[in-house]
């Protein structure tokens, strides 16, 4: 066994999975200038890349700020933390630290997916809502232009173990989604934007009024709303191969199936399945963490969605389930997948101008705000059908692939 637990990833794939984050990832796809500050968070367990990254940010000629957290850290602060303990919010520090860096680079890793489990879900829930004027400090600036940010994920033996793999088989998955295994990997996710873009094009042109998707226990109607477009591509995950829109939270309707398992908040959740009404969830159900799934509900405003995503198979270099959102929500596969979010829309969606919004303005256009943004998957087969202003409708997705 000691064979397979001390499986490291070469010196060359972190070299290459460093240059991917940093000089393509951040700034939505031109990478980091020389004097920038880029804040990288990185686990304990992923400490083999938080030296490249650090390496590669100060070769870029920026500065590193770094947070490196403990591993099996987190169980402890809420079991022991008071109400008023749970719901602090450092306020001059995070504001400071929002005002400071430019761009921020998550490294998502794991020692025990299932750390909190048995927590009491609405003692995370508070720690999570605590954190609002934080994320919304971050969104301004990201609207103003003035940050990006990009999640990348180093796998362990846990998160190999909770899938079934062998560590070695998990990062051969990683490096193969994220093209570490090519000689230029920025190059070919560079190429491969192109392509996604020419689908997106076409999408932006087409006045969608409102999407239809069907489904094996999935009957689910999107309203798109004014004054949006498609994204994609921008750096944000890597990997990414999905097209997704911030649709009108208030024209929701009807009930979606969800195929994959999630892991959140410490927890796992199996099956979920949501019903809506007028853009709320009215029914919430999951054959295992239910709990948790109604009390991310019941945050303000997780109960309406913020993003609707398709992703095509032909694009998609992920076909195994990884047990982490950022590989899933990207899943290829036989049918690629259709994931929702419930909570925050993301308002680089709008086709204008975001800094001359207001908060009023945004809830008028039905972009949705809230601490949550959890995206839930599923890859059965689905019919994906627009319709369209003038009354006409059109196949836009079918058996896992853009039909545009």
């Amino acid at each position: 066994m000691d064979s397979v637990m001390s499986f490291q990833p070469s010196e060359e794939t972190l070299e290459k999975y460093a240059d991917v984050m940093i000089n393509f990832a951040l700034n939505s796809g031109e990478g980091v200038k020389p004097g920038e500050v880029v804040q990288i968070r990185v686990p304990e367990v992923a400490k083999p890349l938080l030296v490249t990254l650090r390496r590669a940010v100060l070769k870029a000629g920026a500065h590193p700020i770094i947070f490196y957290t403990p591993d099996d850290f987190a169980r402890e602060h809420y079991e022991l933390a008071s109400d008023e303990q749970l719901s602090f919010f450092p306020e001059k520090y995070l504001k400071g630290l929002v005002d400071e860096v430019d761009h921020t680079v998550v490294v998502l890793a794991e020692t025990n997916k299932k750390e909190l489990d048995g927590i009491d879900s609405g003692k995370i829930m508070a720690a999570q809502k605590a954190l609002k004027p934080y994320m919304d400090w971050r969104r301004t600036k990201e609207g103003e232009g003035k940050y990006t940010w990009t999640l990348c994920m180093y796998g362990t033996q846990a998160m190999a173990d909770e899938v079934g793999m062998s560590l070695e088989e998990y990062w051969a998955e990683i490096a193969n989604a994220c093209y570490l295994d090519d000689s230029d990997p920025a190059g070919k996710w560079k190429a491969l934007y192109e392509e996604l873009y020419a689908i997106k094009d076409k999408l932006d042109v087409m006045p969608i009024e409102k999407l239809h998707v069907e489904a094996a226990d999935t009957d689910l109607w999107v309203a798109i709303g004014e004054n949006r477009k498609w994204l994609g591509g921008s750096g944000r995950n890597i990997p990414s191969f999905e097209l997704f829109i911030s649709p009108d939270w208030r024209g929701t309707e009807g009930r979606i199936r969800f195929t994959e398992p999630l892991y959140r908040y410490g927890n796992l959740i199996k099956d979920a399945y949501l019903e809506f009404k007028d853009g709320r969830v009215t029914k919430a159900t999951a054959s295992e963490g239910e709990a948790i799934l109604k009390e991310m509900i019941a945050v303000e405003n997780a109960d309406k969605i913020g993003e609707f995503s398709l992703t095509d198979r032909r694009f998609s270099r992920i076909t195994k389930f990884m047990g982490e959102t950022l590989f899933d929500e990207n899943v290829g596969g036989e049918n690629g997948n259709t994931h929702i979010a419930v909570g925050a829309a993301y308002r680089d969606s709008f086709t204008g101008d975001q800094t001359s919004v207001s908060e009023k303005e945004w809830e008028s256009m039905g972009y949705n705000n809230s601490v949550v943004h959890t995206d839930i998957v599923a890859t059965s087969n689905r019919v994906v059908t627009a319709y369209l202003k003038d009354g006409s409708s059109q196949v836009i997705y079918r058996d896992g692939e853009y039909q545009v």
